[in-house]
């Protein structure tokens, strides 16, 4: 990294664990936010190279009637195969990994907030300065995935199983924010954190300069 650069805070975390709502909260304090969750929908937006290349990959199958990705189908695929998740994720993951760093270039800050979840196996840890988990139990992922996506229990299980375990996840942490409670209990942690960030970035720019 060069010297001055912002400090970069790689947040993650299992499906539904609260990583939008954590990432809010930084937002609302004016700390830049990239999202590769946002990305990711944008680089595969119709006419985009990566959408032509998921559909050579998977077939037409994979998009809807006005020609965009149908994600749904396309969860199904990947969830039931790994060799075709791992074929997706070829797809996605440099054009995602080229653009976050691009945003978080242009973004500056004393800090960054940079959503990724699947930091875990992803070669961006290597970008980050801290790794940042938002944490819940399996039941409550499991509930707040069946209420937001209306899935079956299958198939909900079935996507916690193929992504890294809350083991994994918490054994790269440098922090922890626990959500099994309310917003305003996520709030109270982000802005202890905010607070700690803040005196992190000073020491790293020190330390720069």
């Amino acid at each position: 990294m060069a010297d001055g650069d912002p400090l970069r805070i790689g947040l993650t975390g299992g499906i539904a664990s609260g990583k939008s709502l954590v990432a809010d909260l930084f937002a609302a304090r004016g700390i830049p936010v990239i999202d590769t969750d946002v990305i990711a929908r944008d680089v595969v937006r119709p006419g985009q190279p990566a959408l032509e290349e998921i559909e050579r990959e998977f077939g037409p199958d994979v998009l809807d009637p006005g020609g965009g990705l149908d994600r749904r189908r396309l969860r199904e695929l990947i969830f039931a195969d790994e060799a075709r998740r791992r074929a997706l994720e070829a797809i996605l993951h440099p054009r995602i990994r080229s653009e976050a760093e691009r945003q978080s270039a242009a973004a500056g800050g004393d800090y960054q907030i940079i959503v990724v979840p699947l930091l875990v196996e992803s070669p961006m840890r290597h970008f980050m300065d801290r790794v940042l988990v938002v944490d819940c139990s399996e039941r409550t992922q499991l509930e707040r995935l069946r209420a937001r996506d209306t899935e079956t229990e299958e198939q909900a299980r079935r996507i916690l199983a193929a992504q890294a375990s809350r083991e994994t996840r918490l054994g790269i942490a440098d922090d922890v924010l626990e959500n099994e409670g309310t917003k305003e209990e996520a709030a109270t942690q982000v802005e202890h954190l905010h607070r700690q960030y803040l005196e992190l970035a000073k020491k790293k720019h020190r330390g720069s300069s």
